[in-house]
């Protein structure tokens, strides 16, 4: 553990703080997780939330959708809050569209017009994004009741999600098997680890959608944050928000974050691609491209606070989402309603319109094949 984490952690003991949402109880470090009923959906269906905590993090994860409900830390003072955008009741999630804090699935962003050909056979998918397909459609796996296992042991604690997507789900092929891992580790550290197989070939692009504010849920924008992104190049794309197939580089753009810069710092120029998308809503190609170990990529810091986020993935790209569709109809845990860019999203995956982009790395899952990938954030205030 760093010791800027060890000091701020030790203010946080010897203080006494606690989180900022009133009225919640927390799991103690490297204990089991604890598991409670959060509601029922429409049909009955029991919906529990887990709490764990570990090394100074502490978070709270849905059976439904695998979401992570709440993700608290520390400030440089040892003050707690909660830094991903939420609801508080169950009906808020399964009426909602903008997957806060969600596992996603089968595949991750966008397909072109719902429709991709594997071994000369054309599948038509579910349409819910204009002509597109997002995050795996109408009824993607961040609609679904998860199988939730929790564990305790040398390598931290934590929750294995289980989800079994049959054939022609969503329109995709083969009958899915999915297993996500979330570990909190002895130092804090938040690890997701994701495996798949299937029966027939099919594609598959797992993430998850946390939105981020490090100052805290309902504090504002994150326009202040500092965002480093080790990527030379992006992929822009056509109005529909899908990628031309173009790998254009960041240099002289408003997309170069190749050294710590303010989020809010270009977002308002008038470049086209941040028109269309009104704000960041592209993937970034990482330059270290795809790893069998996770490698550094991204650091997030809040000045104010002093919290700071630096993201590991094996993936090839990143899908920085900067909230450009929050409108203030929506009202998390704090009582205040979510406006334009209050939180913003860095989804590692591969790339957007992957099946139908021949130049883009494979997303494609065969029998006998084991999808794996796993992404670690790493916490720490200063």
């Amino acid at each position: 553990m760093d010791t800027s984490r060890r000091t701020v952690l030790a203010a946080a003991a010897a203080t006494g703080i606690t989180a900022a949402v009133a009225g919640t109880s927390h799991a103690a470090d490297g204990a089991r997780p604890t598991k409670e009923l959060f509601g029922r959906l429409a049909d009955g269906t029991k919906v529990y939330r887990w709490s764990l905590a570990n090394g100074g993090t502490r978070m709270k994860v849905l059976s439904y959708g695998g979401i992570v409900q709440s993700l608290e830390l520390p400030d440089r003072r040892g003050r707690y809050t909660n830094v991903s955008l939420g609801y508080d009741t169950v009906e808020a999630y399964t009426a909602g569209t903008t997957f806060f804090g969600a596992l996603i699935g089968r595949y991750g962003n966008r397909i072109a017009r719902g429709r991709f050909t594997l071994d000369g056979r054309t599948h038509q998918l579910s349409v819910n994004d204009g002509e597109n397909s997002l995050h795996g459609g109408a009824k993607g796996f961040d609609t679904r009741v998860w199988d939730v296992e929790p564990f305790a042991g040398p390598s931290g604690v934590g929750l294995v999600l289980r989800y079994v997507s049959v054939d022609g789900e969503m329109g995709y092929p083969g009958t899915l098997r999915v297993k996500v891992t979330y570990t909190l580790t002895g130092r804090g550290d938040w690890r997701i680890d994701y495996t798949a197989t299937t029966d027939k070939a099919t594609v598959v692009n797992l993430t998850n959608h946390t939105y981020y504010n490090l100052a805290g849920e309902g504090t504002g924008d994150v326009y202040d944050h500092e965002l480093t992104l080790a990527a030379g190049r992006f992929t822009p794309t056509d109005a529909g928000l899908i990628p031309t197939g173009e790998l254009a580089r960041v240099t002289g753009t408003p997309f170069d974050f190749r050294r710590a810069k303010r989020v809010g710092k270009d977002i308002r120029a008038a470049h086209p691609q941040l028109v269309t998308a009104k704000g960041y809503d592209h993937n970034w190609v990482l330059d270290k491209g795809i790893t069998h170990r996770p490698e550094h990529f991204a650091t997030l810091r809040d000045p104010e606070s002093g919290r700071t986020m630096k993201i590991a993935t094996t993936e090839p790209g990143v899908q920085f989402y900067s909230g450009n569709f929050l409108d203030g109809t929506l009202t998390g845990p704090s009582g205040r309603t979510y406006r334009q860019g209050d939180g913003l999203c860095l989804e590692t995956q591969h790339f957007p319109d992957s099946p139908n982009q021949p130049s883009f790395p494979s997303t494609v899952l065969r029998p006998g094949e084991t999808y794996r990938s796993s992404t670690v954030h790493t916490f720490s205030a200063r």
